[in-house]
């Protein structure tokens, strides 16, 4: 579903380039195609190899890189970010990348994830006499940099990033290089792909489809990847430790497009949806998807039970952003706004209606609710995913269990909640088999099993990347 509307929000999407005559063009389309991971802000810096300049703003791209914008973004290589922003984590100045100008040299960064022990390094920072200019996660960071009693910038990163603890993709670039850093479990995704001669960097592989690039690999856990003039080398920072990648990349965050350590969300979603039927065998006459990330795990349920897929919800892709928008308030008339039932497709149907998750349950309440007054006999809701019991520390806007309603009641409490005839999760290890990972991914909002540890400040509310 739109992240928008039913209240689980990735953080952000980061894209990057080097050595390109157009690198701004690029990273604009680069960074529309992420537009999905963040609507609420974004932001550009380049580099013509002697300085850096950027903009940024509180919008989306094609608001913000307007044309006389773009006028003053020339040079050869470029970073990017579209950003979420989540409760008290607004406002112009954390919009990223953050761009520090210094006598030693310029440096910009931008984020895709979130660092548990950021809170902890930020009082360890301030009493050593940082003085912070956003509430973000991001510039913990250029401080440390900053900070490292190094000769090399290379080796002030890797000093830098042997401090940090949690989720994080950066993108890091001076007038002269472009350093890139993936943490060492893996957590988010992150490839590199190749146009021409220049280098491309993205948070999803469907970037590089947009721009033109050919994908060449994904960035390694707890590599270093530093890019210039002389083509890329590469740099372990860490030791790669309990690859974790976050298992909603393929459920839900992802454009069905892209390629997420070599398997297609496309395809893992299709698999997600047969193994909801082998799991979930129900009698219904139509199956429906909400759109846009539970339409491939329809089609696969339809395909496995042998029941036809048919297009029960349609979503309105013309509302304005007015209802982009991450307020509880606001969530339940942007269901209303969003989406419409297609009533000579349900009227006086059994529907199977499948979903990726519940979060909050507002959602899924309001469109059971739209689909029966559309004339269906029964709702039966398929979820392509375990309970999310558990709070994610690592850039999902999830940070408290006492707002995920499967923390607090039973299935058939949600069931009866959301008014459904019938209430389904998919089970953790049909998840996990379904979707075909080699190595780990990330389970803990469903089990409670984190990857790193958890800091005590972690477990309050914070700002997010």
């Amino acid at each position: 579903m739109l992240a928008e509307i039913r209240g689980l929000n990735e953080e952000c999407g980061v894209f990057g380039i080097w050595g390109h005559q157009d690198a701004s063009q690029i990273t604009y389309y680069g960074l529309h195609s992420l537009q999905h991971r963040g609507q609420e802000g974004t932001g550009m810096v380049v580099t013509d190899g002697k300085k850096l300049k950027g903009i940024k703003g509180e919008g989306l791209v094609t608001e913000i890189f307007t044309a006389d914008a773009m006028k003053d973004l020339e040079g050869k290589a470029a970073i990017g970010h579209v950003r979420y922003a989540t409760a008290g984590g607004g406002g112009y100045e954390n919009v990223q990348p953050l761009l520090f100008n210094s006598q030693s040299g310029s440096l910009a960064l931008c984020h895709n994830g979130n660092l548990v022990n950021a809170t902890a390094l930020k009082h360890q920072l301030e009493g050593q006499g940082s003085i912070f200019q956003t509430s973000s996660d991001t510039e913990v960071l250029a401080h440390l940099i900053k900070r490292a009693g190094f000769s090399s910038l290379k080796d002030r990163v890797k000093n830098a990033l042997s401090m940090i603890k949690g989720a994080y993709a950066f993108l890091i670039m001076t007038e002269t290089e472009l350093m890139v850093a993936l943490d060492p479990n893996g957590m988010r995704p992150l490839s590199l792909g190749k146009i021409g001669d220049a280098y491309a960097v993205a948070s999803e592989t469907c970037a590089f489809d947009v721009v033109g690039a050919e994908f060449i690999r994904d960035i390694l856990p707890g590599e270093l990847l530093i890019i210039d003039d002389n083509g890329f080398r590469s740099e372990m920072f860490a030791m790669a430790s309990n690859i974790a990648m976050c298992t909603m990349e393929y459920v839900y965050f992802s454009r069905p497009d892209s390629n997420i350590n070599g398997i297609n969300v496309h395809t893992a979603r299709k698999n997600l949806g047969k193994q909801l039927a082998l799991e979930v065998p129900i009698e219904g006459d139509v199956v429906t998807g909400v759109p846009d990330s539970s339409i491939s795990v329809a089609i696969g349920y339809a395909e496995a039970s042998g029941i036809p897929y048919e297009m029960g919800l349609i979503k309105n892709r013309y509302v304005g952003r007015t209802f982009i928008q991450p307020s509880q308030s606001l969530r339940e008339q942007g269901v209303k706004m969003k989406l419409s039932p297609v009533r000579g497709v349900v009227e006086g149907k059994r529907v199977i209606m499948v979903d990726d998750s519940i979060v909050r349950g507002t959602t899924s309440r309001r469109i059971v609710t739209m689909l029966k007054e559309a004339g269906a006999t029964e709702v039966h809701v398929l979820i392509s995913s375990p309970p999310i019991k558990n709070p994610c520390f690592y850039g999902i806007d999830t940070s408290t269990k006492e707002e995920l309603i499967a923390g607090n009641h039973s299935v058939e409490e949600i069931r009866e909640i959301i008014g459904a005839d019938t209430l389904t999760f998919l089970s953790a290890e049909g998840m996990v088999k379904a979707i075909g990972r080699k190595d780990g991914q990330c389970l803990a909002c469903f089990t409670g099993q984190y990857p790193t540890e958890i800091y005590p400040s972690t477990l309050h509310p914070y700002e997010k990347v």
